[in-house]
């Protein structure tokens, strides 16, 4: 029911129209047949105009109560029931420490060399030594925006996102990765909201296996979607359709990044080509 609830609301604006092109289709109808009931002097004729007036009339009241009930979906019930089903926000402050980086330890085999030659090395005493301690290189998961929102939500391990990170920069399909688990447990959804989305949670996939420890939730590509900020949840819900908990955090869709197009093996062997031509003769 939520479900239906929420699409209706994304697609208010084109019931709307449907419904006014119905409403056209009844008028026009309507006022034939009330020119037919006043043109015609034959019973028959007049009960047939009637019972085509009273259709046209029928259905144009049909539509325009269709009319109203989109309209309270829209503005009463779907906004109730997203306040009755998000969990408060509460700031969680993300560190750029262990969860989101992967520590590459330093090569001392073919890496760059050390340049100690301003270290001052006494030989007398080799506790009084100094040596160069090679430091570790994060390599982060994807490029995180300062400033990003906060993510909301995410602070039980119902529901918590480890990738995408709040900030991330997403421009080619993502690994989903973290948890989404409660008890009496029924299935787990993604939900995106953004330029494309016309400003409302729209629900991408469900997922009926929870997931208690951190591994794979599902996939994100967001090749569907025009580049900007997009907010991405992660909601959980139990068996009675009731939303347990929620993880939302702010996600930026680009363009793919374009790569470099290497040279043509045809334009590298012409040089050697032109150094091994035979010089011509002097006769």
């Amino acid at each position: 029911m939520t479900g239906l609830v929420f699409f209706v609301e994304q697609t208010a604006i084109a019931l709307y129209i449907l419904i006014g092109v119905g409403i056209l289709i009844a008028w026009y109808r309507l006022v034939r047949s009330r020119a037919a009931y006043r043109g015609t002097y034959w019973e028959l004729e007049r009960d047939i105009a009637r019972y085509q007036r009273a259709n046209a009339l029928t259905a144009l009241i049909l539509f325009i109560e269709l009319a109203l009930v989109v309209l309270g979906v829209q503005r009463v019930v779907a906004p109730t029931l997203r306040l009755t089903t998000v969990v408060t926000p509460v700031f969680q402050q993300i560190s750029s420490d262990g969860t989101f980086v992967t520590p590459t330890p330093f090569s001392l085999e073919g890496g760059a060399p050390i340049d100690a030659s301003g270290v001052q090395l006494e030989e007398e005493d080799p506790a009084q030594q100094v040596l160069a301690t090679p430091t570790l290189t994060p390599t982060p998961v994807g490029t995180i925006m300062p400033n990003a929102p906060a993510a909301q939500g995410c602070d039980t391990p119902n529901a918590q996102l480890q990738v995408p990170a709040n900030g991330m920069v997403v421009f080619e399909p993502v690994t989903i990765i973290g948890t989404a688990f409660t008890d009496n447990f029924a299935f787990y959804r993604f939900e995106i909201n953004g330029p494309s989305t016309f400003g409302n949670f729209a629900p991408r996939e469900d997922h009926n296996t929870p997931v208690e420890e951190v591994g794979v939730l599902g996939q994100f590509v967001p090749a569907f979607y025009e580049p900007g900020e997009y907010q991405f949840r992660l909601a959980v819900f139990d068996a009675s359709n009731v939303l347990r908990a929620s993880c939302t955090i702010t996600i930026y869709i680009s363009d793919p990044i374009p790569t470099p197009t290497p040279l043509g093996q045809e334009l590298g062997a012409q040089p050697n080509a032109v150094a091994t031509a035979p010089a011509p003769s002097g006769g």
